[in-house]
C-alpha cells in the first residue's frame, strides 16, 4: 500500500512542482515578489489583510510597504502551493524510506530532495528579506527546477511505462547526459536576465542596438554579490551591463538550440527514441519562438510566463530521456 501511494504521490509531486515553478515566474514577472513584505505570513498574518481594521493594523506594522492586495494574494498563493509541495516531498521521504526495498532509486535521493525543499524555503524567505537580490532570486529559480528535475526522475523510475530502451553508443549517451547541464546553464542565464530586469535591454532582433556585438560591461553584469539594479560599487546598473546580460542569454540560446537540435537529429536515427526526440524538438522550437516574440512584442506577461513554462517542460523531457537510457533496476540492493 505504501509503495503504491509513493508512486502516485511522486507523479503528483511533478505536476505540483511544475505549477509552483510557473506560478513563481508569474509572481516575479508581475512585480508581486514583494507583495508581502514579511515571511512566511503576509503583514503578520497567514492570509492577506482584507478588512479596514486588518489593513490599518498591517500598515502600522509595515509603514514603508503600501498594501496592494492583488499582489499580496499572488505571493501568498505561491507560498501556499510551495508549502503543499513541501508536505508532498515530506510524505515521499517517509513513504520511500519505509518501502526502500521496493524503490528503483536510492532512498538517499529522497533525503536530498527534502533538504533541497528546506533550502528552497530559506531562499524564499531571503528573496523577501533581502529585497529581491538577483543572486538569491536566481538561486531560488534553480532550486525550483532542481526540485522539478529530481521529482521527475523519481516518478519516471517508478512509472509503468519506464523501461530500458535500446542501448545507445557511448558518445551519444554522453551527449544525452550532458544535455541537462547545457539546458540548466541556459536557464540560469535566462533567470539572471529576468531577475535583473534585463529582458528588454536589447529591443531589436537579431541585432542588439543595431550591432551584432554591442557595447557591453560584463564585470558589473555578472557580479553576483550586489543589490537589485545596482553595480558592484553601489551605483545604478548601466545599460551596457544590462545589455551584456541580455546578449549573453541570446548567445546561450543559440548554443543550446544547436546542441539539443543536434542531439534530436542523432536520436531520431534510433527508432525507440523518435517520439521523445520529436517532443523535445517541438518544445525547443516553441521556446525559441516565444523568446523572440517576447523581444518583438515588448515582453507581454503571458509570453514571459510561457517562456518559463517552456524551460520547465524541457527540463522534464530531458530528465525523462536520461531515465530512459538508464538501466531499470532496484538501486537499493546496491546500497
Amino acid at each position: 500500500m505504501g509503495y503504491k501511494l509513493f508512486k502516485k504521490l511522486s507523479l503528483f509531486g511533478v505536476i505540483l512542482a511544475l505549477c509552483v515553478v510557473v506560478l513563481g515566474a508569474y509572481v516575479r514577472l508581475s512585480d508581486a515578489g514583494l507583495g508581502c513584505p514579511d515571511w512566511p505570513g503576509c503583514y503578520g498574518t497567514l492570509t492577506v489583510p482584507q478588512s479596514e481594521a486588518a489593513i490599518k493594523q498591517a500598515q502600522a506594522l509595515h509603514p514603508d510597504s503600501p498594501i496592494e492586495t492583488a499582489k499580496a494574494w499572488k505571493e501568498m498563493a505561491h507560498r501556499y502551493l510551495a508549502g503543499t509541495l513541501g508536505i508532498v516531498v515530506l510524505a515521499l521521504f517517509v513513504l520511500g524510506w519505509r518501502s526502500r526495498s521496493q524503490l528503483n532509486v536510492t532512498p538517499h535521493l529522497l533525503t536530498a530532495i527534502l533538504l533541497i525543499i528546506i533550502f528552497q524555503a530559506l531562499l524564499g524567505m531571503w528573496t523577501v528579506t533581502l529585497l529581491l537580490k538577483p543572486v538569491i532570486v536566481s538561486a531560488h529559480l534553480l532550486g525550483g527546477l532542481t526540485t522539478l528535475a529530481v521529482l521527475t526522475w523519481i516518478a519516471h523510475r517508478h512509472s509503468h511505462t519506464q523501461q530500458s530502451e535500446q542501448s545507445l553508443a557511448y558518445p551519444l549517451k554522453l551527449m544525452v547526459r550532458s544535455a541537462i547541464f547545457v539546458l540548466i546553464a541556459q536557464i540560469l542565464l535566462g533567470g539572471w536576465t529576468s531577475t535583473n530586469y534585463a529582458a528588454l535591454a536589447c529591443t531589436d532582433f537579431p541585432t542588439c542596438h543595431g550591432n551584432w556585438i554591442p557595447d557591453m560591461d560584463f564585470s558589473d553584469a555578472f557580479h553576483l554579490v550586489r543589490e537589485l539594479g545596482q553595480s558592484a560599487y553601489g551605483g545604478n546598473l548601466s545599460l551596457t551591463a544590462l545589455t551584456a546580460i541580455q546578449w549573453s542569454h541570446r548567445v546561450g540560446a543559440v548554443i543550446t538550440f544547436i546542441y539539443i537540435a543536434t542531439l534530436v537529429f542523432l536520436l531520431f536515427k534510433v527508432p525507440t527514441f523518435r517520439t521523445i526526440a520529436l517532443i523535445i524538438l517541438a518544445l525547443l522550437i516553441t521556446q525559441i519562438s516565444i523568446g523572440i516574440a517576447n523581444l518583438i512584442l515588448q515582453l507581454p506577461l503571458v509570453l514571459a510566463v510561457s517562456h518559463n513554462l517552456g524551460a520547465a517542460l524541457l527540463v522534464i523531457t530531458i530528465v525523462i530521456l536520461n531515465s530512459k537510457i538508464t538501466e531499470h533496476q532496484n538501486e537499493h540492493s546496491k546500497t
